[in-house]
């Protein structure tokens, strides 16, 4: 699995954060996706790796303004991960 993490702007309460994740659901097959206005950023776990382009185009479509993109491999930890 990747995590994807978008910078974006705009998003002013918690019906803009639902507004993005609800975009992101519809466009892309993710396995989550969280928004925080505070922190300026959403963040996609997702089994396959999405294009800049379409995630910057489908957060812009709904209104906020993409920025930096980054990535990075995710391991799901669980309670019986420890230790191995």
């Amino acid at each position: 699995m990747v995590k994807i993490t978008v910078h974006v702007d705009g998003m002013q309460c918690g019906m803009c954060e639902a507004h993005v994740n609800d975009a992101i659901r519809r466009a892309f097959p993710v396995k989550k996706v969280t928004s925080s206005r505070a922190k300026k950023q959403t963040v996609i776990l997702s089994e396959g790796d999405i294009a800049d382009e379409a995630l910057r185009k489908t957060i812009a479509e709904s209104g906020y303004d993409p920025g930096a993109i980054s990535r990075e491999p995710y391991e799901k930890k669980g309670l019986f991960s420890f230790g191995r």
